[in-house]
């Protein structure tokens, strides 16, 4: 397992950094909408275990949607027609009428309503939150906050990994994830602390000019607890529909999902933290 991890990480890392430093807006936003395309599919996978059938195709198309609204260049695609503050609003209102009039249409009409909020917290899940990576993408320095937010999250969840292997005793969440303990939970906040410390340096990623040394404690002790409540929160997911990875697209780490869990809560927690601050 750490071996198929180490050779994950090797080809990995260095993509992922490729695409976040060289990719344009679009070439980024379509980068995240294959990433939500594989995950909501392994969401609905997860579902359908629970003997419960999403609508699909809708499901799909509407996470894409969410992720792709959030690209920097679309306000200035659709403001000529029509006024970009709408289009969420019209999203969510749309997506609930057409998704409620497909279930009249599907043939199997038990557990309808199981099925379309499934289909709905997918979406959210996955459309919704993964989003956000791309909205901050678009802001000022959004590329270094990108990095700042993955690799803070990748601190966390490598530390929580060794440190809770090598010392950990106490259970965190025994009932939905056996193997996490407060060792490791703690070791995770040091990890995301110390990569945010990085941060502060003079590199081509640094946050100098917008982070101090306390705003980057904080800042990296949100990131860590937010993205390790994301773990527990697929964790629970899994653990319902029964499975112990949601996918076998990465090896060494499992599904797609399992490697979004809990990046997508710390991206949505920097993202404001920027709003916030900036105001």
């Amino acid at each position: 397992m750490l071996k198929k991890r180490f050779i994950t990480a090797l080809w990995g890392i260095p993509l992922l950094v490729a695409i976040i430093w060289f990719g344009e807006p679009w070439l980024f936003t379509t980068f995240v909408a294959i990433w939500g395309l594989l995950a909501v599919i392994e969401f609905f996978r997860l579902v359908s275990k629970l003997k419960v059938s999403p609508i699909y195709m809708f499901g799909i198309l509407w996470t894409l949607f969410f992720i792709v609204m959030r690209n920097p260049l679309l306000p200035d695609l659709i403001e000529p027609y029509f006024d970009f503050s709408l289009v969420a609003p019209v999203l969510f209102s749309a997506g609930i009428i057409i998704s409620l009039t497909v279930l009249l249409a599907r043939k199997e009409k038990f557990n309808a309503f199981p099925a379309w909020a499934w289909t709905f917290a997918g979406i959210l899940y996955v459309g919704w939150l993964l989003g956000y990576i791309v909205a901050l993408r678009g802001i000022e320095d959004g590329r270094n906050w990108v990095f700042y937010a993955l690799f803070c999250t990748f601190g966390s969840d490598t530390a929580a990994f060794f440190i809770g292997r090598a010392i950990g005793k106490h259970k965190l969440a025994p009932s939905i994830s056996p193997g996490k303990t407060w060792e490791g939970a703690i070791g995770g906040l040091l990890g995301a602390v110390g990569v945010s410390f990085l941060f502060l340096l003079s590199t081509p990623v640094s946050l100098a000019s917008q982070l101090n040394w306390w705003q980057a404690i904080v800042l990296g002790l949100l990131v860590s607890v937010f993205g390790q409540v994301g773990d527990l929160v697929e964790s629970l997911l899994k653990r319902n529909a029964g499975a112990k990875d949601s996918g076998t697209l990465i090896p060494g780490h499992g599904g797609i999902l399992d490697r979004m869990d809990s990046i997508v809560f710390a991206v949505v927690v920097v993202y404001y933290w920027i709003i916030c601050t900036n105001q």
